[in-house]
Formats: structure tokens, sequence, C-alpha cells
């Protein structure tokens, strides 16, 4: 009977104060200070210039001395003549990277894991992480000689039947060269990730497929992917989150006016008419909308993930 009451005890919930805590753990916390005051300044702080998408913002006047316009920046965006292009073109070129890009990496990944000799796998390795180190201005000075009018992608086109021209100067091929520089800078560094998943699946369910008969194949489908899939679902949907953030950098160095039609998205649109144009309210508004649509997307995949996947972040 003694032991039964005891069994049934519910557990001890010891409280401990902050105060407690933090002098119990003081040193982890002095560690994280420096995270902290990060991203309070970088991250939080600025937040308060959002203001400026509902003013007609003038430096000099500052925040409180400038003209209060309300939701006119925001109206000016929507009614602009080219806001579905550039909203068209942000989501093209975000869900072409998805669509392509996000299972690539892990197909990479997979093939990765399917190389036994060590010397040959990281030299593979290695030079698929090195373009990612390279200077982003160097891979755009690299992509505009290769498909100039005389350049090496150029001439192998045209020998297979495409008219010579500089195919940035096309607006039919920009999404097409964005992606392929994506993949190029981007496939190598994008799958460590899910190799360090697959090289935690347990070496024996390999083997227990691999006595049932289970070739590669099978093996990498019904064992591989099944044990990263948690990794798989939490990429993808931080990859939600980002769709309105396209590779502003790489965009802004390929791209001219001539192109405008298929290559302005959001991001350059608000540097254009804020840095150049000086429209500071315009471009704060743009930022804005563009924020509230990626978080919305992160929470909108985030619970189709939980709901249907079982797998979520938050």
């Amino acid at each position: 009977m003694s032991a039964n009451k005891e069994l049934n005890k519910a557990p001890r919930v010891v409280k401990t104060s902050w105060k407690r805590d933090f002098k119990m753990n003081w040193r982890i916390y002095l560690i994280a200070l420096p995270i902290v005051i990060y991203f309070f300044v970088f991250n939080y702080l600025p937040m308060g210039g959002l203001i400026m998408a509902f003013e007609n913002f003038n430096p000099v006047k500052g925040f409180f001395g400038s003209k209060w316009v309300g939701l006119d920046n925001f109206i000016q965006f929507f009614t602009a003549p080219d806001f579905f292009q550039i909203l068209r073109n942000t989501f093209a070129i975000s869900l072409l990277g998805l669509a392509v890009g996000f299972p690539m990496s892990i197909i990479f990944a997979l093939l990765l894991n399917e190389i036994h000799r060590t010397f040959f796998k990281k030299a593979v390795q290695t030079l698929s992480y090195m373009p990612y180190f390279v200077s982003t201005v160097v891979i755009c000075g690299l992509v505009i000689d290769f498909v100039s009018s005389n350049g090496i992608i150029t001439n192998m086109l045209v020998k297979l039947g495409l008219e010579r021209q500089n195919l940035l100067l096309n607006p039919r091929y920009f999404w097409g060269i964005n992606l392929l520089s994506d993949l190029w800078q981007g496939l190598g560094y994008g799958s460590i990730i899910y190799i360090a998943a697959i090289s935690g699946v347990s070496q024996e369910q390999y083997e227990a497929a691999a006595i049932d008969g289970a070739g590669r194949l099978k093996r990498a489908w019904h064992v591989t992917l099944p044990g990263i899939l948690p990794t798989i679902v939490t990429m993808l949907i931080l990859r939600c989150g980002l769709i309105m953030t396209v590779g502003f950098e790489k965009i802004l160095l390929l791209y001219n006016p001539s192109i405008y039609e298929t290559a302005d998205v959001i991001s350059t649109n608000v540097q254009r008419m804020g840095l150049e144009k000086a429209q500071y309210g315009y471009s704060a508004a743009v930022g804005l909308f563009n924020s509230l649509v990626g978080t919305t997307l992160l929470l909108v995949s985030n619970a189709i993930s939980r709901k249907y996947a079982e797998h979520s972040v938050i």
C-alpha cells in the first residue's frame, strides 16, 4: 500500500525565481548579452522608423516634423502602373527558386551520400561550396561576361541555332539566367544542412533495408528521405517566409532598364524609389507591405505543415 501511495504521488515542481536563476547562470546570460544587444539594435530598434511609411518623410524635419499622409504611400504603390508587374516578377523569381533550387539541394545531398570514396566525395563537396564564398559582385561580373554577345554561354547557344545577342538585354531570358546563377552559387552550400541531417539517420535502418533486398534508390526513398523529413519541412517553411525577399544584390547588379519588364522586383523598386528618387516614405511603405506578406506566408505555411505533415517551426 505504501509503495502504491508513493507511486501515485505527483512529482514535486520546484519553482525558481528569475533572480535566483540569474545568480546561478549569470555567465550564460553574459555570453548571450552581445547577441541580445545585436538583435535589439539592428532588428527591433529600427522598427521605430516604420512611421515613415505614413509620412512624406523629410530627413531635415525628421520623424516628428514630416507631414503625416496616412495611407497615401500605400495607395501610391498599389495604384502604380507597374504594381502587378513588380509583384508578378517577385513571386515568379521566388517560386522558380523554390520549385527548382529547393529540391535540387536535397537531391544533391542524396547523391553525395551515395559516394563512398572519401577523397572524391570531399573534392565534390569543396568544389560545390566554393562559388557561395565568392563575392556576389564577382559572380555577377562572370555572368555578365558569359551571356554577353561574345560570351561562352552565348557562343554555345548560337551553335544550337540561337540568334547572337546579349542575353541580359532580352527580358525573356532573365528568369532563367538568374535561376541558373543561383543554382551555381548556392547549390552546394544549400545542401550542407541536409548532409548533416542524413548523417544522423540510423545505419541500422539501412542495414535492415539492404537485408530486405532494397537497392540504393529504395533505401534513399524509404529510409533517407523519411529520416530527414523534419529538416526538409523546417527549411521549406522558412523558404516560404522568404518568398517576397528576392536576391536583391544579384538582381540589382544584373538588371538594366531594358529588362525591367521581367527583372524589376519589390526590393529593387524600393531601392530605386528610396535612394535615387528620395521617396523615403514610399519606400518604407513598400518595405512594410513586403514584410507583412512574408510574415503571413510564413505563418500560413507553418500552419499547413503542422496540420498535414505534423511538423512545424512554431
